[in-house]
């Protein structure tokens, strides 16, 4: 059984494979040519080709709060039939891409690649023998990768199970055997991939069988401070009862406006401080603003209010 570190480890280690970052990046959307797997979204890069994009945004959609669910919910469709044509559709990418910022978002690939790619491959892993956590991690990178059955079976013809030729020692075959075999392959984007196993054969040779922390993973340093990072939550701290002042009918008036004039006056600015925004404050507040350099719209929007102090 692997400890909770362990296992963020393991799957912080293939996060790197697959989009360079330790966390995995939520919004990632990727199309290379060539792959089979064509349109690929997430921190685990889940691809439309193999129906699991369908299956993630079928539960982001049904999640409780998912602020991008009605949009998406359009395509659900479309992803079932597994439609090549969203490969090249840029309004649904950039949805994928929003989504990715929704914590509700994350909170749903996490659950969904644990489901469907970190529990299959501990298990797998655990059925053959393989109980170490680098054996384990390399099961697991397999699994989201693809084709681990094929390579499964290749190192055993070769040198048995691992009941018979060692735990270790197969793993150790197992990454020569796939590293050979994406070396070799067709696809010279398969071909590209052998930094995968290289990193594992890495980890071998310094004997860290346990990926005791830290690690350091194609020159990302995995540590028990990035595994404990939370993924960023891009939400805005302001104020939603500020508001932006500017001269209307009815005239805005309360204690926001009082600060803005007092603000202004403060700035040498003869003004009435009564609350009220007339045309005496639109005059002013446009002067103050060609005086600083910003726009002379006579509003009081972010900008201003900072310029002001206030």
């Amino acid at each position: 059984m692997l400890s909770v570190a362990q296992k963020e480890t393991a799957k912080a280690i293939v996060n790197i494979f697959e989009t360079g970052s330790a966390r995995g990046d939520y919004a990632s959307v990727t199309l290379l040519a060539g792959d089979s797997g064509h349109l690929t979204y997430g921190r685990a890069q889940t691809t439309l080709g193999s129906g699991n994009l369908h299956l993630l945004i079928k539960s982001y959609c049904a999640a409780p709060g998912a602020s991008h669910a009605r949009a998406l919910e359009a395509y659900l469709s479309r992803l079932s039939d597994m439609d090549l044509r969203l490969d090249t559709d840029w309004t649904f990418r950039g949805l994928l891409k929003e989504a990715g910022s929704d914590p509700v978002m994350q909170d749903t690939q996490d659950a969904f690649f644990d489901r469907v790619y970190w529990t299959p491959a501990s298990v797998a892993a655990e059925k053959l023998g393989l109980i170490e956590p680098l054996s384990t991690a390399v099961v697991y990178d397999s699994v989201v990768h693809g084709s681990w059955s094929a390579m499964r079976d290749r190192t055993s013809a070769r040198i048995g199970a691992p009941s018979k030729s060692g735990a270790r020692r197969w793993t150790q075959t197992y990454i020569a055997e796939r590293r050979a075999w994406l070396a070799g392959h067709s696809n010279s984007l398969l071909r590209k991939c052998v930094y995968r196993m290289d990193a594992f054969d890495a980890l071998v040779a310094a004997g860290n069988w346990t990926l005791a922390l830290p690690v350091m993973v194609r020159g990302v340093r995995v540590d028990k401070y990035v595994l404990e990072l939370a993924a960023p939550v891009r939400v805005s701290a302001d104020d939603a009862s500020t508001r932006t002042l500017r001269l209307t009918q009815p005239r805005m008036s309360g204690s926001d406006v009082l600060a803005l004039q007092k603000a202004l006056a403060k700035e040498g600015y003869a003004l009435n401080c009564d609350g009220v925004f007339g045309e005496n404050v639109e005059k002013a507040l446009k002067s103050f603003q060609r005086d600083f350099g910003i726009v002379d719209d006579g509003i009081a929007g972010p900008a201003t209010r900072l310029m002001l102090g206030i």
